[in-house]
């Protein structure tokens, strides 16, 4: 087995621009139940290299290759994003809404954000008194979500419902960009970096010769309580599964590795383990990073992971499962960053991982 040392040392890609797929679904606008622009990214890409492309009532697009092949392998990564959805719109035409996902309040205010409309896209900013006219008091405190609004420039509650409507989704309006090292800034990479993933292992794989059938699932509502994989894990029926999220990158100025693990940008795949992951399906895709010389960290989960990999190992009579995620920087913020490199090794992990896989292999343990 090889050290952490020898795995830095491993070459590294260094990509500096990503694949114009995975740029397309981190410009879409997709909070959880609103997945409408990542589901078409999705198809547009998908559909073509893929034998069926399937959805279902909870709006989860299921591509399969080589359906008669063994074992059958099901990728799941989601494409929701956190957002907002509105609830209230007050007589001079300001917007109150609620949050749909985990939200740090304390970032809401002062955003530019997009309303997806049945007319299409409104844009606004969020607002709240500024802090010169805060008391002393309120200074001290995380603002409440009922003080926070949104401001699309109307006159009236007649005129602001002319152009939104109660129940209209909303997201942070702000496109990716590139940074030194190969680092790539973008809202929405939890989890549409790992949506990409599932379905350009599957394009890659669609060229090959294999002995397994794969599905890559793109899941709805994972921020929202993982419900997309539900009916998904239920319908593919798999042999073994794998979930590709993100996972918390601690490489920053008070990141807490006593609590969390140590887990840094451009250093790899990060591989769980725990009762939530098959140890042979650790274990295998542990053996395919070594000898792809592909650098990996491990995270221990004490128990059920967060992610989609909680639903596949629990479906029907249990799946073998395993998790890879994408190191990343300031989850569930408006601007999310994530290495290239990364996100590169865990396509070329998961397409040797299904590429080795012979007729019939099982991960009973």
């Amino acid at each position: 087995m090889k050290s952490d040392t020898e795995n830095k040392k491993s070459k590294k890609v260094l990509k500096t621009t990503a694949d114009p797929f995975l740029i397309d679904l981190l410009k879409s606008s997709s909070p959880s139940g609103y997945e409408f622009e990542a589901q078409k990214v999705i198809e547009k890409y998908v559909t073509p290299v893929a034998d069926s492309m399937k959805k279902d009532a909870l709006g989860n697009r299921m591509a399969t290759i080589n359906s008669k092949g063994s074992p059958h392998v099901l990728m799941m990564g989601h494409m929701d994003e956190i957002g907002f959805i509105i609830r209230y719109i007050n007589k001079d035409g300001f917007l109150f809404f609620d949050t749909i996902g985990g939200h740090d309040v304390g970032l809401i205010s002062g955003r530019k954000v997009r309303i997806l409309t049945e007319k299409g896209m409104v844009y606004g900013i969020t607002g709240r008194r500024a802090i010169h006219l805060l008391t002393a008091e309120e200074r001290k405190q995380m603002p409440k979500l009922q003080s926070i609004w949104i401001d699309i420039g109307a006159r009236s509650k007649e005129e602001a419902m002319k152009r939104v409507s109660v129940g209209d989704a909303v997201v942070y309006d702000n496109e990716p960009f590139y940074m030194d090292n190969g680092l790539l800034c973008a809202r929405g990479i939890d989890d549409r970096g790992g949506t990409y993933v599932v379905q350009e292992v599957l394009r890659r794989l669609s060229k090959k010769k294999m002995a397994a059938s794969l599905t890559s699932v793109s899941t709805t509502q994972e921020e929202i309580g993982t419900r997309g994989a539900i009916p998904a894990a239920y319908e593919v029926h798999p042999d073994i599964g794998i979930a590709v999220d993100v996972g918390h990158a601690t490489d920053f100025p008070d990141g807490d590795s006593n609590k969390l693990g140590e887990f840094k940008l451009g250093a790899g795949p990060i591989l769980a383990r725990g009762p939530n992951i098959c140890p042979r399906v650790f274990a295998e895709l542990k053996a395919c990073a070594e000898r792809l010389k592909i650098p990996y960290q491990v995270e221990a989960e004490s128990g059920p992971t967060g992610t989609d990999a909680r639903v596949i190992q629990m479906s029907r009579e249990g799946v073998a499962t395993g998790l890879v995620s994408i190191p990343l920087r300031y989850m569930h913020t408006p601007h999310e960053l994530a290495c290239l490199d990364d996100i590169e090794w865990v396509v070329q992990l998961l397409v040797e991982f299904v590429s080795s896989l012979k007729p019939g292999d099982k991960f009973e343990w």
